[in-house]
């Protein structure tokens, strides 16, 4: 089982400077520091330090996973972030738990002794509504449906069709913004029944940068995808 480590980024070198020299280089077959145009030196430092860099093209997480899949090498896919919500101890495993034969691994900040230091009580709602509609919805038995931080088989990719722009298109217009595909991801192992698991991890506090949810808008097109994909989607 070979994995790729994708580590998202923009404008993050605070984070990355503290976060990512804890991240053994010996843990995942390839590392891919994925930048969505930074400007305060996330890729030149990224560069300096050997890691391989793909800077996307169109703004958005979706994008940025679509267009460096071509380069990912491996079967399984790490998301990471590394403004210090994702804690790096947990990914020895998180691979540990794909190897028992899961399709998708996620790092719940909801499970057992877990909790998140970068909740506010609107986001905390949030991530809590949209775990219990998806699981009421669609079969799943989650913590949170939500979070960046998991692992998953590639393939998955192809056959929940995260691909196609058909499933994003008409919520990102309604509600002007765009979506990353987590939580579509987590709706269609759901319904697909795929075996997935969830281990306790916490969420430190971000290092530096800015938060850049977009609450509202986010909530409002994620919700339209689990309405959709009840109606539509089997």
């Amino acid at each position: 089982m070979k994995t790729t480590l994708l580590v998202m980024t923009l404008n993050e070198i605070d984070g990355m400077k503290a976060i990512m020299p804890q991240v053994q280089r010996d843990w995942v077959d390839q590392i891919i520091v994925v930048d969505g145009g930074s400007k305060d030196g996330t890729i030149e430092w990224s560069r300096e330090q050997g890691y391989e860099v793909f800077v996307q093209k169109q703004r958005g997480f979706r994008h940025a996973y679509e267009e460096v899949l071509p380069l990912v090498k491996g079967d399984v896919l790490l998301t990471f972030s590394p403004d210090g919500n994702s804690v790096p101890e947990l990914i020895p495993d998180i691979l540990q738990k794909m190897r028992e034969g899961y399709d998708m691994v996620i790092a719940s900040r909801y499970l057992g002794p877990a909790k998140s230091e970068d909740d506010d009580p609107i986001t905390a709602f949030g991530n809590w509504l949209f775990t219990k509609t998806i699981n009421v919805l669609h079969g799943g038995h989650y913590t949170d449906a939500m979070v960046i931080y998991r692992a998953y088989k590639k393939q998955m990719v192809y056959d929940l069709e995260l691909l196609d722009e058909g499933a994003y298109r008409t919520p990102e217009k309604l509600f002007f913004t765009k979506i990353s595909w987590e939580p579509l991801l987590s709706v269609r192992a759901a319904i697909r029944k795929l075996k997935i698991a969830e281990i306790p991890g916490d969420e430190p506090a971000r290092i530096g940068g800015e938060r850049k949810l977009q609450i509202i808008r986010w909530g409002a097109a994620y919700y339209f995808q689990f309405i959709r994909d009840w109606l539509l989607w089997k």
